[in-house]
């Protein structure tokens, strides 16, 4: 999984603190069918650094949600952090999480594409990733599902990856 730089894929738990990559990938909680991974932004500007730890906050306390909406996190430095276990729905596109696997980018505010070098490397393979692992070949953007008037995730997810 790891890359020349060794940080591509950061398998950490936030809540628990430890790396808990078997929980999050549990063939137990992975019963539902993914035939969608779904690209989103975090509509934060250029330079700001959050992550899941962030997120989940932002979901969670000012939201009311359970956890946090998305699967994965990638941040400016190219680490992807797990969020929701894959296992569970998430929360990220409304009437399209059931059959969906949620990764957010930190960036992408007013539609710009502010992925660095190192968030389109981890991008491109944790979607290659995920791709095989769950036999899915329908990736999306966010502005890609009708009734969606976002830009998120600033950039054209479906060509990029599909």
């Amino acid at each position: 999984m790891d890359d020349a730089t060794g940080i591509w894929y950061k398998r950490y738990d936030t809540r628990k603190n430890q790396v808990n990559d078997e929980d999050h990938y549990s063939e137990k909680r992975n019963i539902r069918k993914i035939d969608t991974i779904v690209i989103h932004c975090a509509d934060t500007p250029p330079g700001m650094d959050i992550g899941v730890t962030d997120i989940r906050r932002w979901h969670v306390e000012e939201r009311g949600w359970s956890d946090i909406g998305y699967h994965f996190v990638v941040r400016l430095n190219g680490a992807v952090e797990p969020g929701r276990p894959v296992g569970r729905v998430g929360a990220h596109v409304a009437g399209h999480n059931k059959h969906s696997i949620g990764i957010c980018y930190v960036g992408g505010a007013d539609g710009v594409d502010t992925r660095t070098d190192a968030q389109k490397y981890a991008l491109k393979h944790l979607v290659d990733e995920l791709k095989k692992k769950f036999n899915v070949s329908n990736v999306m953007g966010h502005r890609d599902f009708e009734g969606v008037d976002k830009y998120c995730p600033s950039f054209d997810a479906k060509s990029e990856y599909s």
